[in-house]
């Protein structure tokens, strides 16, 4: 069995003009059932080197709290390069543990202008609200890379950070996906849907939790909304991002087949965001 885990970053509801938060990221983390337990105790021995074995009482791992300005919550007054410090090492043990990652990315301002009466057999679910559009295309993509990446006997679970505001119409999404919809298109290989049991203690939905906000603040530097930010800071984020990039399952937007898709296809290469082509390699 395996488990995708779902987080999201720079949700602000159904809000598609928020300048604070231009780009909506949807995904997570990707491992098999029995690597849960070794790479959650290595998650803790990292924590723990990180206070010098002192972890403080009711810890709880916070991406705020790690990136902002100067460190709140546990990470109050801790220096920056040391709380990059932390982020490369947990990133090291993603690929250590050979740990997946999938994310998309959807550019607000692009859903908010794309006439939606274009994309047809997609009723279902409201296509301008970014949380429902990002779970419907990864659910395509998880069935796919369960079907043809992990062998015809594989099966795989999708284990939901909860929404409040959304519960309702993720599981009207999930039941359409599963029972309703045009029978080819049907989810066969992710055998189980789930909301995270006390998401906020989870280790893999706290790992997944970085990875996004990383994902989120990189995309925005590289399609224009971080000009401000100075180069180093620029490429403090690509390092962080390469790693990232090294464990995803597609490097390239999924494309749908069958009745319809063409539409549905053009609907998500406009509204995607992705790196440029020069990411890596690029001045900044």
């Amino acid at each position: 069995m395996h488990f995708y885990y779902i987080d999201e970053t720079g949700c602000d509801g159904r809000a598609l003009n928020n300048p604070q938060e231009p780009i909506f990221v949807l995904g997570g983390l990707i491992l098999r059932d029995k690597a849960w337990n070794k790479t959650h105790m290595k998650f803790q021995k990292i924590i723990s080197d990180y206070f010098q074995g002192n972890i403080p009482n009711e810890f709880e791992f916070h991406t705020q709290d790690l990136f902002s300005p100067n460190g709140s919550g546990f990470f109050e007054n801790h220096s920056r390069e040391n709380r990059n410090i932390l982020i490369h090492s947990i990133l090291d043990l993603v690929e250590e543990r050979k740990h997946h990652y999938y994310y998309f990315a959807i550019d607000k301002s692009k859903l908010d202008n794309y006439n939606i009466n274009q994309v047809r057999d997609r009723e279902y679910f409201d296509l301008k609200t970014p949380y429902l559009t990002a779970y419907d295309y990864l659910i395509t993509s998880y069935e796919k890379y369960t079907k043809e990446k992990l062998g015809q006997s594989a099966r795989a679970m999708v284990i939901i950070d909860e929404k409040d505001i959304f519960i309702e119409e993720i599981e009207s999404v999930t039941r359409y996906r599963r029972f309703d919809g045009a029978v080819g298109k049907r989810i066969k290989w992710i055998a189980e849907f789930s909301f995270a049991v006390d998401s906020e203690k989870n280790t893999m939905i706290q790992i997944s939790d970085m990875l996004l906000f990383l994902t989120r603040k990189y995309l925005e530097i590289e399609n224009g909304y971080k000009d401000n930010l100075p180069s180093n800071v620029k490429n403090i984020f690509r390092e962080f991002y390469r790693k990232i990039n090294s464990r995803m399952i597609y490097k390239k937007i999924q494309k749908e087949t069958g009745r319809n898709s063409d539409y549905y296809n053009r609907f998500i290469n406009e509204i995607s965001s992705l790196p440029t082509s020069r990411w890596n390699s690029r001045v900044y």
